[in-house]
């Protein structure tokens, strides 16, 4: 199949209405690029063509970018991006950002390396109109005991103290999402948190990306705390429209009672359904979805 077939049979499923906001008015639906990455992986579609898929297909017009679906970031390739999100009417949200080394290395000289690495995507976002990247608090040496975790946190506040200095410049903000190693433990992340205490600071709370003796609704809760994002991970939807995972009611719940009002980002990773399917089926929850 070429891209150009994919695209057209994608258009056969239900266009749905523009989703600025969810039905109870309290936060706006976004798209995370990941929900397609092994389409785009498998060359049927290109980052370049994920504001037309988001806009026609779903009526979303926000978008959340992952840099390693991109193609070279050149400036031709920004500006090619740029025109197609204003032909279609969208905008960016933030850039998921991975691949670009450890903020927790032991090596002070390769955790600052990280940090320089992630200025060239704060601009990036910048120029596309986002809010914020993603980032990942992740390490070359595990930390497991209590004294570990406190080092690790101490090299980790050095690392993004950096980045949201050289960030605030631009009004990007600097999130973490849960996505394994210490940072799928919450409390670790509020740590953190607390630690840099920057304005332009927050989490990206997921879904999933949890340990599976995790309390998933208990720490997101105190995830939202710090929100500057949500990702709502799904992987299958029954016959009446809820995720069969989760209790996706009391997650969205959670997320009101926090007071968040900003973008919820549909991330879907299933199996049973197409990745054109299950987005279609997280949009139609979340559109109904009421509080």
């Amino acid at each position: 199949m070429t891209r150009r077939q994919l695209l057209s049979l994608s258009a056969l499923l239900p266009v749905l209405p523009n989703a600025a906001k969810g039905q109870n008015g309290k936060f706006k639906i976004s798209l995370a690029e990941w929900s397609f990455h092994k389409t785009i992986q498998s060359r049927l579609l290109t980052n370049l063509d994920f504001p037309q898929v988001a806009r026609e297909h779903y009526g979303i017009g926000g978008l959340e970018f992952v840099n390693t679906l991109w193609g070279s970031p050149t400036q031709s390739y920004l500006a090619r991006l740029k025109s197609n999100m204003k032909k279609f009417s969208v905008e960016g949200v933030l850039i998921m950002c991975d691949g670009e080394g450890m903020m927790g290395h032991t090596d002070r000289a390769e955790r600052l390396k990280s940090a320089a690495l992630h200025q060239k995507w704060v601009d990036y976002a910048a120029e596309l109109g986002c809010h914020a990247i993603r980032m990942n608090m992740h390490t070359n040496q595990e930390a497991k005991t209590e004294s570990e975790i406190a080092v690790l946190l101490e090299r980790c506040q050095e690392s993004f103290t950096r980045i949201c200095e050289y960030a605030q410049a631009s009004k990007i903000n600097i999130l973490i999402e849960n996505h394994g190693g210490v940072s799928s433990n919450p409390d670790v992340l509020l740590r953190l948190m607390k630690m840099v205490n920057r304005p332009n600071f927050g989490t990206l709370p997921d879904f999933g990306n949890f340990p599976k003796e995790t309390d998933k609704y208990l720490a997101v809760e105190k995830l939202m705390q710090f929100a500057k994002g949500v990702s709502f991970k799904c992987w299958d939807f029954g016959a009446d429209g809820k995720e069969t995972t989760l209790d996706m009611d009391r997650m969205m719940g959670i997320v009101s009672r926090a007071g968040y009002r900003g973008w919820v980002g549909i991330e879907y990773e299933g199996e049973r359904l197409t990745e054109f399917q299950g987005v279609q089926a997280a949009r139609r929850f979340l559109d109904t979805y009421a509080a």
